[in-house]
Order: structure tokens, then sequence, then C-alpha cells
């Protein structure tokens, strides 16, 4: 009987083809993972696409979502739109949370839950002229506040400094008359209205809420009990993808900008590059915990603090089950470290 020859048969010698097998056998499979359509995601925004989104952005523009299988469409918030309304109704799989309106709604039975925290701290301050040194000297000084400060920041004020309610005066979403009265104090993020300031003419002081104690966590990633039970390992991903978003856009910001003026076209490089520094500056995601257990990490403890923070103002029940208001096993493992 004739002995088979690879080489007779196919002019290579044995070794090349066997290589060519091997490479051919191990690029099928590969082939066939890319082949795989991707899971569709919608995530809403809490505002008008900025610097605060950056990571989200950035995730998207850089193909970070796709190489977790996901196809992410951003959408934007505004004034007008009610994203925890959209999540529940399913017109959103994941939108930007914040923890105080999350233990409002498990309060109110609505089945939300955070599975990450990109803002270890809430980008929220008081915006005062220079010549106000502290918080302590607002005290009885007229504040414009937004109404829903009644149920996230001003009860804390109340409690931490003596506020009172009659100091309210209704915010408007502008600078203008902050920059027409030197009396003003008014509520504004770090990384936002003190640039709009300082385009006008002030430098303002800035007291940071959580430079002062104040717990919640910002800019959260909710979803509902629905997804987290029917597609975990869609949440892992997202989640994952994130991280590395926000580790992504401090490196090298220019795609997820591109796609933040796209859908924001009246945002500016200036407010852009004002932002970033800002949320540098402050360490907003980069800081407090991210800086040693990973971007978006959550703890127990800061969740009982805020927990404990509205349980003192009367704003959630005391016996309430707080836990439920978040879950902390999609956090990257391993971490996405800053």
């Amino acid at each position: 009987m004739m002995a088979f020859s690879l080489k007779a048969w196919t002019g290579f010698p044995a070794e090349h083809l066997r290589g060519f097998l091997l490479c051919c056998a191990l690029l099928i499979p590969a082939l066939a993972v890319a082949q795989q359509p991707l899971t569709k995601i919608t995530f809403g925004t809490n505002w008008f696409a900025q610097a605060e989104h950056g990571g989200f952005y950035q995730a998207k523009a850089t193909g970070i979502y796709e190489k977790y299988g996901l196809d992410v469409t951003i959408t934007m918030g505004g004034p007008q739109v009610n994203n925890l309304q959209l999540l529940l109704a399913g017109r959103q799989d994941f939108t930007m949370g914040y923890p105080i309106r999350n233990l409002n709604s498990v309060n109110q039975n609505m089945p939300v839950v955070t599975v990450a925290a990109p803002f270890q701290s809430d980008p929220q301050a008081l915006l005062a002229h220079p010549h106000v040194k502290s918080l302590e000297e607002i005290k009885g000084q007229p504040v414009y506040v937004f109404s829903g400060a009644q149920q996230t920041f001003w009860p804390w004020l109340k409690q931490r400094f003596g506020f009172s309610d009659d100091m309210i005066r209704p915010y408007t979403f502008s600078v203008a008359p902050f920059l027409a009265d030197k009396s003003v104090v008014q509520q504004g993020y770090v990384t936002s209205e003190p640039f709009a300031m300082e385009q006008g003419g002030v430098k303002p002081s800035i007291f940071l809420f959580a430079d002062y104690g104040y717990p919640p966590y910002a800019q959260t990633i909710e979803t509902t009990r629905e997804m987290i039970e029917s597609n975990p390992e869609v949440v892992r991903k997202f989640v994952q993808a994130s991280m590395e978003g926000w580790k992504s856009y401090f490196e090298n910001p220019a795609p997820a900008n591109a796609l933040i003026k796209k859908d924001n076209p009246e945002m500016t490089d200036a407010q852009i590059a004002f932002g970033i520094g800002k949320i540098k500056e402050y360490g907003l995601v980069a800081g407090g915990d991210a800086a040693t257990k990973g971007l978006g990490v959550m703890t127990d403890e800061r969740w009982k603090a805020t927990f404990d923070f509205m349980a003192k103002a009367g704003l959630v029940p005391e016996d309430m089950d707080y836990k439920q208001a978040y879950r902390l096993e999609f956090l990257p493992s391993p971490p996405v470290m800053p």
C-alpha cells in the first residue's frame, strides 16, 4: 500500500500544512463569536451630554461596548425627561441615577437597583461670591435651589449647618441672578456652573457638599430587578465596559468629546475641558474608595451612611430594608483601576 504524503498531495511540507490547519481551527470559533449579533442596550443620562457623562460616551466611541457584545444607544436627559419613568416603562435598560432617588424608589416598592457608582462624590455644591469664605457664613442668607433640593441635599444642610426653609429661593437654572447680585448664593455642579460664572467675570467660592461629609454617590448606574434576574451577564458587561470607558476617557477624551458635541452642539471644548479638570481636581470619579478599589466601586458603609441621613431627616422610614436599593456583585472583577 502506498503511504499517504501531505507534501505529495498538497505540494506543501506537512509541518506547514499542519500549522495552517491549526490556525484555521483557532480562527473559526473566533469568527463565529464575532458574527454573533450584539445585544442592543439603551442607556439614559440625567442631563444634556457633557463631560460628566464622558466615560459612557468613550465606551461607545472607542468600541469598548462592542468588545463586550453590546450595541449601546445613549439618550440624553434634560429638564423635561424623567429617566426613572423611562426605565420602569422598559424604554431604557439602564439609566443614570442617584442613591437618594433610588432609596426613595425602593421605599415606594419600585423595582430599581443601583449596580455601580461612577461618581464617588456628588458634584453638587453651593456657590457664593468670593467674599463668602465658609458654609457657616451662608446660614440665614437667601439661597437659590431647585424644588427637588427639599428631598435631597437641603435636609442635610439643615442637619449639618442649621439652615432653615425660609432661606430657600426658587432656582432658575441660570447664573444670571448670581452675576447681577453679590448677595446671591445658589446651588450648582462644581463641573458646570462655576465655568459660566467665571465667563461672566466672577470666580465663585465653591463649597462642595462631599467635602463636608455629604454621603451619596452620584451619576450611578441603575437598572431594574427584572434586568438583573433575566440578563445578569448583560448587567455585568455593561458595568465593566462603562468603567473601562471612564479609564480610557481620562487617558484620551477626544473620541468621547466628539460624540458629546454631536449630541449636544451647544457644548464647547472649553466647557468640556473645565468639567474634566474639576472631575480630576475633586477626585469625583477616581478619588475616594475608587483610588484603591477600582472605578465604580460601592460599599455597604457608604449606602448605610446615605440611608442613615435620609432616615434621620424623615425622608424614608427607619425600618426600611435599604439594601434592596443596590447590588455589589456586578462591580468589575478584577477592579478597573484609575
